[in-house]
């Protein structure tokens, strides 16, 4: 595919390099040429210098035939600018952006823009790592505002049905395995301690699981 890589930061640069390794065509962009110097040395991709506003610049990139345009610069408003240009006028099959900083998040999502935000997931993951239970997250979807989660059902929920441990809001059930046999899981299926149960949940649907196996757990100490 024909990649460009605006911003060639931490986020850029580190990107521009595997999408390269991947085999993509990549043009990575950066108003300043010394960004350029965070490359690894066996990077091939073109490296062009100018500011990604200018529509010259963007015209060097190849952004009339880009598969692909990722916009990583450290201004969340030149982001959103370039992306909206990039989507709308461009007709860019793939947009993605990045945002940095969360009170802007109002400006992509006014542009309908497909947007990862660092500081926002990284925050919610340390959040997650907070809580005792042992769920392992294996995904995440968006920003984090849906993941999902896998954990083993203990002996406490042994004999009981899986609509009791779930809460009614904001956590779904996706998968169970049995003695190494996946299902997709019934609400008034009963539960077999070492169940291995995959649920998708919000950080608000997974916190009230969390307390219902905790407390049970504790009920039966």
């Amino acid at each position: 595919m024909n990649l460009i890589v605006i911003g060639c930061g931490r986020v850029g640069s580190e990107l521009a390099f595997h999408l390269f390794k991947q085999g993509h065509q990549v043009c990575i962009v950066d108003q300043n040429d010394k960004a350029f110097l965070g490359l690894p040395m066996d990077f091939r991709g073109r490296t062009l210098e100018g500011d990604a506003l200018n529509q010259i610049i963007l015209r060097r990139a190849g952004i009339e035939t880009a598969d692909g345009v990722v916009v990583v610069t450290n201004f969340d408003m030149t982001n959103a600018v370039v992306g909206h240009i990039a989507q709308t006028y461009y007709k860019v099959p793939s947009v993605v952006v990045g945002n940095f900083e969360p009170r802007y998040r109002y400006i992509y999502d006014a542009f309908n823009l497909q947007v990862v935000s660092p500081s926002h997931w990284g925050a919610q993951r340390i959040e997650e790592l907070l809580y005792s239970l042992e769920a392992r997250m294996v995904f995440s979807a968006g920003n984090g505002e849906v993941e999902l989660y896998e954990f083993s059902i203990p002996q406490a929920w042994e004999e009981r049905l899986l609509s009791e441990l779930l809460p009614d809001e904001g956590c779904q059930p996706s998968a169970l395995t049995r003695a190494g046999r996946a299902m997709l899981p019934e609400l008034d299926m009963t539960l077999k301690l070492g169940d291995l149960l995959l649920v998708s949940a919000t950080l608000e649907g997974m916190t009230v699981l969390r307390q219902r196996l905790e407390n049970q757990q504790g009920q039966e100490v």
